[in-house]
């Protein structure tokens, strides 16, 4: 079951705001064992979200969204979410007494009483407005939850309220795949080569070790490093290293200048 991450928000894509969901959500899995398949990054546009969600909803994979789940004009994620699954957006009663509860709480802290009618909690109380049959993601934060669909997690684009109910996910429902597969990786920077050049030593690796993935990473070198090629395999911790060593006995056949990293 691959994992995929979807980052929504109109101020990832103009820059006003530096994504830093990813390489996050790639360390929490990392910790677990697991590993990302493949993000994408949406913005505040409700046809685009209704139709990447509706494409993602039909496959098998499991999903983080992060942002728009908030109750602005410009959240769109939960009516995107329920119009990609056919379904009616309702109040989630857990959900709505959670918030309630915040409300009276920080009334409280500021000295008086909560009105619930008023238009601005009113207007907070749709946060619990999730699709119908949907489950909660508790927020440590302050306790508005996101929500689950099936296998699709929706979270705050906000970090501090993201990366723990992320976590919470992981933990509650998919510890059962964690650390399943051992994994490796070995590289080694070559000098001197056209990636062109070692094309033929990768297809020979990837064909001869069905277990292992061979990647190629050039660089044009900077101030301190030469212009190389980062040439690697990972996959079955067996078959890396199999491949690692066919890989450096084919360089040094050739004669070809590499580092061990």
């Amino acid at each position: 079951m691959a994992i995929g991450l979807i980052i929504i928000g109109d101020e990832i894509l103009s820059g006003k705001r530096r994504d830093q969901h990813f390489p996050k959500v790639v360390e929490l899995l990392a910790e677990r064992g697991l590993q990302l398949a493949w993000a994408e990054f949406v913005g505040d546009d409700r046809e685009r979200i209704t139709a990447t969600l509706r494409r993602t909803f039909a496959g098998g994979d499991i999903v983080f969204s992060c942002g728009g789940i908030g109750a602005t004009p410009d959240d769109h994620t939960r009516q995107c979410a329920a119009a990609a699954l056919g379904r009616p957006l309702v109040m989630h009663a857990e959900g709505r007494a959670n918030i309630e509860e915040r409300i009276r709480e920080t009334a409280r802290e500021a000295g008086g009483e909560a009105d619930m009618n008023a238009p601005d909690n009113l207007q907070r109380l749709k946060m619990a407005e999730f699709p119908e049959g949907a489950s909660l993601i508790p927020n440590p934060y302050n306790r508005v939850a996101g929500f689950t669909v099936g296998h699709h997690h929706f979270v705050p684009g906000f970090p501090v309220m993201a990366w723990p109910m992320i976590a919470w996910v992981l933990d509650t429902h998919y510890a059962h795949l964690f650390h399943q597969e051992a994994r490796a990786e070995r590289a080694l920077l070559v000098y001197g080569q056209a990636e062109a050049a070692l094309t033929p030593l990768m297809e020979l690796l990837q064909v001869s070790y069905p277990g292992v993935r061979v990647f190629s990473l050039p660089s044009v070198g900077d101030a301190t490093t030469r212009r190389h090629i980062e040439l690697g395999v990972k996959g079955n911790p067996e078959q890396v290293e199999r491949a690692f060593a066919a890989m450096c006995a084919e360089l040094d056949r050739v004669g070809a200048e590499y580092q061990r990293l």
